[in-house]
């Protein structure tokens, strides 16, 4: 047993980055849709092992292994965002002959940029390295403060974060409601690298309770699951039905204005298809940017929608909104409106977190000298205020457009807390591949840290309608063109992270720190 753990930490040179690399690819299976969260209970001892190892000549004390361990942490989260998030090529293939030499940049630039917060917990981490199992703590506590900065530094990307390894299946998601996305990212690196401790090294010995109690805290936090999920029984809310529309158009054909009848057209037919008409109290949702042109100023397309609504129902679309069509005063947004039986747009909503690189370019000036561009030819501009919107016979929901989902904390305000959250999405740029997996679960998640429902209607990605406690109350599959309805469920009681925020991330980095600074023999060891 202990031949392995000492091959890893005297490994040298090349070896050692691409060990790093390879647990870190490895250690992706974690997320969505696969879900294979115990190899995490493989990869993470190796990480520890090689910040066991982590040294270098030329300098004394804990500077000689700080870069030597930021080294290990890059390439280890290298490999871990490489192959996590390599379906972001795919949306380079969309317009190929001019984008796709982006490609093979975006695919590895992502992923090393990300690594920087890997490189820099792993630093962190051995600041407070000790020969025990004090180290596991260590490492808890930098690769989660690491994790909450790659969620907050320019302007944020907290894609496959380490927790939602803990949130595999209904009852392990309930944690959110406890501890919220970057507190269960604390938690799982303790709790994935604690079977180091199993591997006496040097001075170390064996640690046999750390393990056990990283068991004990994931049984623990899946019986929590499944208690609450018993004694959260489905309600809804009265006379309220939510049909989601998902039109699986390709993004070619979505973007070409000579094809505005024909998709204008699929949404109409799968809106309300032969036997399935609209009734009063329904809300008619629609995806992310809709259209091939300006909703706003077509009034036969406006006329066509009043066509489809009868009175008592509402349509919630996602389109982009121009102000002012001159050059240099236009401004683009990605919006979502709100429009009645009468074909009047009642509601709008601007995007205010825009994806970089994606929906406009940072730099634009420096950037765009050397030939990078923005995926969407126009550029998006941000709104300015996230607000909730009232629809009259529904209660308020929150519009989200897209990735904006994906930000723990930054959805839902005290004084602004809705009936629900609306999120339109078009996750057609990636394909059949794993990302609307993933982004479909990190969603998800957070109707549970919120304690509100979840209503969502991607171009062609996983549509659904999720209740308060994340279970899903009707779904699409990807790529499927179609069109789904339920009821909407009702809120419920804030739960634990949704009244006290940042409480469950700063209790559980406290606690880190304060077990990696105290004294070795405070925690039972066997040799």
């Amino acid at each position: 047993m202990d031949r392995f753990p000492n091959a890893v930490i005297l490994s040298w040179g090349w070896r050692r980055w691409a060990i790093a690399c390879a647990a870190g690819a490895t250690s992706s299976l974690a997320q969505p849709p696969f879900f294979a969260f115990p190899v995490l209970w493989l990869t993470f001892p190796v990480l520890v092992w090689l910040l066991d190892g982590a040294v270098s000549s030329g300098t004394d004390g804990k500077a000689r292994r700080l870069l030597p361990s930021f080294a290990v942490g890059w390439w280890f989260g290298f490999g871990y965002f490489l192959a996590g998030l390599w379906w972001i090529g795919e949306a380079f293939l969309v317009e190929a002959d001019i984008f796709g030499w982006l490609l093979p940049i975006a695919v590895l630039a992502l992923p090393a940029g990300l690594a920087l917060f890997w490189g820099l917990g792993a630093a962190a981490a051995q600041l407070f390295w000790s020969e025990d199992w004090r180290r596991i703590f260590a490492l808890a506590a930098g690769l989660g403060s690491a994790e909450w900065l790659r969620g907050h530094v320019l302007t944020g990307f907290p894609w496959n974060a380490v927790g939602y390894a803990l949130t595999a299946g209904e009852p392990l998601m309930q944690s959110a409601a406890l501890f919220g996305l970057y507190g269960l990212n604390v938690i799982g690196v303790f709790a994935f690298a604690a079977p180091a401790t199993l591997a006496p090294a040097s001075e170390r010995g064996r640690n046999l309770a750390l393990p056990a109690i990283a068991l004990a805290a994931i049984g623990g936090l899946a019986a929590y699951g499944l208690l609450r999920l018993q004694s959260g029984p489905q309600s809804y809310v009265p006379n309220v039905t939510v049909r989601i529309v998902q039109p699986s158009l390709s993004q070619l054909q979505k973007w070409e204005p000579e094809n505005k009848d024909q998709v204008l057209q699929t949404y109409l037919n799968l809106s309300a298809p032969p036997g399935a008409p609209l009734f009063p109290g329904t809300v008619l949702v629609w995806p992310e940017s809709a259209f091939p042109f300006e909703l706003r100023n077509d009034p036969e397309a406006l006329a066509a929608i009043a066509g489809l609504l009868p009175d008592g129902t509402v349509l919630v679309t996602g389109a982009y909104r121009v102000e002012s069509a001159n050059p240099p005063e236009r401004r683009v947004f990605n919006s979502i409106y709100v429009i009645d039986s009468a074909g009047t747009i009642q509601a709008t909503y601007d995007k205010v977190h825009l994806v970089p690189f994606g929906e406009y370019l940072p730099l634009q000036r420096l950037l765009g000298d050397i030939g990078l561009r923005q995926l969407i030819r126009s550029g998006f501009t941000p709104g300015t205020t996230r607000r909730s919107i009232d629809l009259g016979f529904v209660p308020p929901f929150i519009p989200l457009i897209c990735y904006e989902i994906i930000f723990s904390d930054a959805i839902v305000r005290d004084s602004l807390r809705p009936a629900f959250l609306l999120n339109v999405t078009n996750d057609g740029w990636f394909g059949r591949t794993i990302g609307p997996y993933q982004h479909f679960h990190q969603a998800r998640l957070r109707s549970v840290e919120e304690g509100v429902p979840l209503v969502r209607a991607a171009n062609t990605g996983i549509s659904a309608t999720i209740d308060s406690y994340g279970r899903i109350l009707a779904a699409t599959k990807l790529g499927e063109a179609t069109m789904i309805e339920s009821r909407l469920p009702t809120s419920i009681a804030p739960p634990a992270h949704a009244r006290w925020r940042w409480m469950g991330f700063l209790l559980s980095l406290g606690a880190c720190f304060v077990l990696c600074c105290t004294k070795r023999n405070s925690v039972a060891q066997s040799d």
